[in-house]
Formats: structure tokens, C-alpha cells, sequence
């Protein structure tokens, strides 16, 4: 068995081939900034305090349900960070109701791993409407818009061009994923975003192998 690599996982495209990205469930994004600038704040003893900037970013990721009825976002479920954020969209199978995960067991305190963000980069080409390309990209679009307004930098980049998807498909990895994303600024010395951090995060296998588990069992793309 070939040994992990981070940052050669990190750039491998595991964007499912064929799979409806408009299909209801919920899905794991993580978007960083151009160039990973610490745009948006910083973490202090733990916590992240958002900036003006990081204001915007949070603003209108919220905005993304009140103008999309097909899409829920949920506050425990979304953190901003200095130079990227991480969010669960879920996209409904009609307005007001979302398909469940499938089933699973609860995930206890000493279950819980923290789910990598070494999920692959996705490069959305034509996006279909109402897919996951499609809000991500109205997303960063308003949030440029008004930073750069704000800031007098018309053109200037803010986002990654690419950004960070995976299909949640079962309560296990999204309770996973949830508590990761509550952590997170707990974890910022360990991520891998972090240019200064001081350890690789310890749980970035366990959580890639549950990642990469779910992905086996749904060879062809299957229901989130």
C-alpha cells in the first residue's frame, strides 16, 4: 500500500465523474483565499476573530439560503478562518425539506476525527444551475464584489480559483465533519493552511481513510 502524501492527495482530483451535483443531500466545501492570504481575520488563543472582511465572508454565505430556497445552511456548521472557510451546504430535495444521510451511528466524543481538508480541488467548468459550482461561484463572486469596493481594488483576486467538495454520505462522517468545523480555530496551529503551523494534524489520516471508505462503497457516484 502506497504511503500517504498530503500534499500529493491535496492536488488529486477526485471530483466524481458524471455525479449530479445538483442532487439533494449534503456536501463538505472548503474554499481558501487567492494566494492564502489572511484575509479575514485572525485566531487568538483559539478563536476566530473575523475582521470586516471576514464579516462580509460570513454575511454572505448566510445570504446564499435567504435568496436559494433549494439550499440550508445551519450556523454550527460553518466557520471562517484567516485564509479559508470551511460550511456544509445542503441542498433540498424541495423547498423546506432536505434528504437525510443515510442512517448511521451517533458518533461519540472519543469517535470523532476531524475531517481532512485534503479533499481534492474541484474546477466547476459551465456549472448546471443550482449545482454546488453554481452557489459556490455566485458565492465568491458577491464576496469579491463587496470586498473590493470596500477596499477600492476593483479586480483584484480574493478566492483560490479552485475550491474543495466532498459528499457527505452518512451521519458518522457528517457529524465528523460538523465537530471538525466547530474546532477548527482550536486546530489552526495544525492546519495545513497555516504557514507558521507547528505540527501536521494528527488526525488528517484517520479522517481521509473514512473519507476515501464512503467514496469505495459508492463506486459510481450513489446517493449522498
Amino acid at each position: 500500500m502506497k504511503s500517504y502524501d498530503p500534499d500529493r492527495h491535496h492536488r488529486r482530483s477526485i471530483r466524481l465523474k458524471g455525479y449530479d451535483y445538483t442532487q439533494p443531500g449534503a456536501y463538505f466545501v472548503t474554499l481558501c483565499t487567492h494566494d492564502r492570504a489572511h484575509w479575514f481575520g485572525e485566531v487568538v488563543d483559539g478563536e476566530m476573530r473575523l475582521n470586516e472582511w471576514g464579516e462580509i465572508v460570513r454575511d454572505e454565505w448566510f445570504k446564499t439560503a435567504q435568496v436559494r430556497p433549494y439550499v440550508q445552511l445551519r450556523d454550527d456548521e460553518f466557520v471562517v478562518m484567516p485564509n479559508h472557510i470551511h460550511g456544509i451546504i445542503w441542498i433540498a430535495d424541495n423547498v423546506g425539506a432536505t434528504r437525510r444521510v443515510a442512517p448511521s451511528d451517533r458518533v461519540a466524543p472519543s469517535d470523532r476525527v476531524a475531517p481532512s481538508d485534503r479533499v481534492a480541488p474541484t474546477t466547476p467548468r459551465g456549472p448546471a444551475p443550482q449545482s454546488i459550482g453554481a452557489i459556490i461561484g455566485q458565492f465568491k463572486s458577491a464576496v469579491t464584489k463587496r470586498m473590493n469596493e470596500l477596499r477600492d481594488t476593483p479586480g483584484a483576486l480574493v478566492w483560490q480559483r479552485n475550491y474543495y467538495e466532498h459528499i457527505i454520505r452518512n451521519e458518522r462522517a457528517l457529524n465528523a465533519i460538523r465537530y471538525y468545523i466547530q474546532d477548527n480555530p482550536h486546530r489552526w496551529h495544525m492546519d495545513r493552511e497555516n504557514a507558521l503551523r507547528t505540527m501536521q494534524d494528527p488526525l488528517a489520516r484517520e479522517i481521509w481513510d473514512m473519507l476515501q471508505s464512503d467514496d469505495r462503497q459508492h463506486p459510481h457516484g450513489g446517493s449522498p
